[in-house]
């Protein structure tokens, strides 16, 4: 038994196992990342602070193709911001970069513009892959994300502003769901500088500007950080274009006081992505640093908790609810699986409103694989339960008697038996010994199976459950395994159609080789223990008491062609039976003095 609990226990914390480590290694990411961005990253009320200005189509019909202009575009884009002293913006940040010489009165405007504004932040961008470094030790090692080239505005413009880094990188699904909120840069001097986000900066300089500090979101080791957005593609812009601004169509009243983007607004320009809150429609990169802001303004950052300890927790709950289902009935398992299920989906939203990011499809499918799993087991089980009833009665029950037994189920068919009401039978060939002397071995096992296969017959016929076979005598019973309802009625018939049986088989064999057959049959009826009995590799399915004996007894003494019963019996029939009553005249061996025996005429 303890053999038994120990190998269930390792087989359920086995399952619980391998589910937990294709959860961990990634094997349902994009469903996972999928309900994460569906279920947590819906559009929220935004502050009104930040405003988009794009280079859109209409803009690059009105001044040309993009890569027609010059920095006089947007230096007269940054003039028209300042040409309003009282309602100057609080930060500008131009998603472009600007990063080498052109001419040098279109450089020098450029940047006196920006001067005269009181935040400009301007883009660099780093290129990054994988470098050989040396370390301390003198040792070179591959460093992977190293930034290999790192592009800034020219010298003017840099001197004019405040740099902030524009790099955008999508997740491995092709999904941008992280910021990097800095990168480290070597310098020619051997110097490393930290340079943050253009949206940090941006957020940086309008809440310094309002006397608040930032706070640095939580980062991986490189940086990145889970981006909450604020708002779906084309929210941050109310139509305003470059061409508006440069025109003096925009009001200064609209971007007073306010971060503004300036930036690319076009498909042709090629500046967008898709983001976890519209992975239907792509988001201009300026909507994305909009995004970026917003969360910095809010605070509204994410923990992403340690995959390994959520691992953990589902491994042992899935061992806990893998073990409670197999436990459990189908129906209320399956009410336990929707409810954890609600309840894990429910809890995955609430961690992301405190500030947690967890996977939230892996508790679910857990639950439903570990339902599923114990759903399975439950009905193999069933399987080899049914198999287990076929074998050990089809030898000994009629067919629909194994039919019965499979419906019912049995709840261990183990060692072991139970007590029960029954009708026991047993009958024997009269002078068998004496006729197995004078025939031949072969001709003796002709005989014994051609009547023993009228006698099962019978049995079967009956509803009767055959228990063995020993020399020429036969045992069977009735109202096990499964009660029925006439199990007397039904024994005393079987014994009557055995003589009658038995008649017929003598007349054929007197004909074929001159032996005639007569039985000696006696049935009881009381309690007695009935179950699978012997070892546990090798046992039989049987019943034992003195109900039995008492059976065997009467078969003893009851003449060829006579059947025997006990008082017991004839009691359950009533008047569907005429017997003779031999008092007693008759001992029965084990017997106490006084015990009735009937003998049967008739079986009404």
């Amino acid at each position: 038994m303890v053999k038994k609990t120990y190998q269930k226990a390792l087989i359920i914390l086995a399952i619980a196992l391998v589910y937990t480590l294709t959860a961990y290694l990634g094997l349902y990411n994009r469903i996972d990342k999928w309900i994460q961005d569906s279920v947590f990253q819906q559009p929220q009320a935004v502050s009104g602070n930040v405003i988009v200005i794009g280079i859109d189509d209409d803009s690059l019909e009105r001044l040309g193709a993009y890569n027609n202009w010059d920095r006089n575009n947007m230096a007269n884009a940054l003039k028209a911001l300042a040409s309003d002293p009282e309602n100057m913006p609080a930060v500008v940040a131009i998603d472009t970069l600007y990063a080498s010489d052109t001419t040098p009165e279109a450089d020098a405007n450029l940047a006196n513009a920006a001067k005269a504004l009181p935040k400009v932040i301007t883009a660099t961008t780093g290129v990054f892959g994988a470098e050989y470094v040396e370390d301390e030790n003198g040792s070179f090692k591959l460093k992977e994300h190293s930034v290999l080239t790192y592009d800034e505005p020219y010298d003017l413009l840099k001197d004019a502003t405040t740099q902030g880094h524009i790099n955008a990188m999508y997740d491995v699904d092709g999904v941008l769901r992280h910021a990097l909120l800095y990168f480290d840069v070597k310098r020619d001097n051997g110097q490393t500088e930290r340079v943050y986000s253009m949206a940090y900066e941006a957020a940086r300089a309008f809440l310094e500007e309002h006397g608040q500090q930032i706070v640095d979101p939580p980062v991986d080791k490189r940086g990145h950080y889970y981006l909450s957005y604020s708002a779906v593609p084309g929210t941050y812009n109310d139509g305003y274009n470059i061409a508006d601004l440069i025109e003096g169509s925009v009001p200064s009243d609209y971007y007073a006081d306010k971060i503004l983007l300036i930036g690319p607004y076009s498909v042709g320009l090629q500046d967008e992505y898709f983001t976890t809150i519209d992975r239907a429609q792509k988001m201009f990169g300026v909507e994305f640093q909009a995004n970026a802001i917003e969360a910095f303004l809010r605070q509204d950052y994410k923990v992403e908790m340690n995959g390994l300890l959520q691992a953990v927790i589902v491994f042992l709950l899935c061992a806990t609810l893998l073990s409670l289902f197999l436990k459990m009935k189908l129906a209320p398992a399956g009410g336990v699986a929707v409810l954890l299920i609600a309840i894990t989906l429910g809890g995955s939203y609430f961690f992301y409103e405190k500030g947690y990011l967890v996977h939230p499809f892996w508790l679910p499918l857990g639950i439903l694989g570990m339902y599923v799993v114990a759903t399975g087991i439950k009905y193999f089980r069933a399987a080899i339960e049914k198999m287990k009833i076929t074998r050990t009665f089809e030898r000994y029950v009629a067919p629909e008697i194994v039919d019965e037994i499979l419906k019912e189920g049995v709840d261990n068919l183990s060692l072991g038996g139970k007590t029960c009401d029954i009708a026991v039978l047993f009958v024997d060939v009269r002078g068998f010994t004496t006729m197995s002397e004078r025939l031949t071995p072969e001709m003796v096992v002709f005989i014994l199976n051609k009547y023993l296969t009228m006698a099962s017959d019978c049995v079967e016929n009956n509803k009767g459950t055959l228990d063995k076979f020993v020399g020429d005598a036969m045992m069977a019973f009735w109202g096990a395994p499964l009660p029925q309802e006439d199990a007397v009625y039904n024994a005393v018939k079987t014994a009557m159609d055995i003589i009658e049986g038995a008649k017929r088989v003598s007349d054929e064999l007197k004909e074929e080789i001159g032996e005639e057959l007569r039985v000696g049959i006696g049935v009881n009826y009381g309690p007695a223990v009935v179950g699978n009995m012997g070892a546990e590799k090798h046992m039989d399915y049987t019943a034992i008491g003195d109900t039995v004996n008492t059976a065997a007894r009467l078969e003893a003494n009851a003449p060829g062609g006579t059947l025997y019963i006990s008082r017991s019996v004839a009691d359950q029939l009533g008047d569907r039976i005429k017997y003779t009553s031999l008092g007693a005249t008759i001992k029965l061996k084990g017997k106490a003095e006084g015990f009735e025996v009937l003998k049967v005429d008739e079986l009404l």
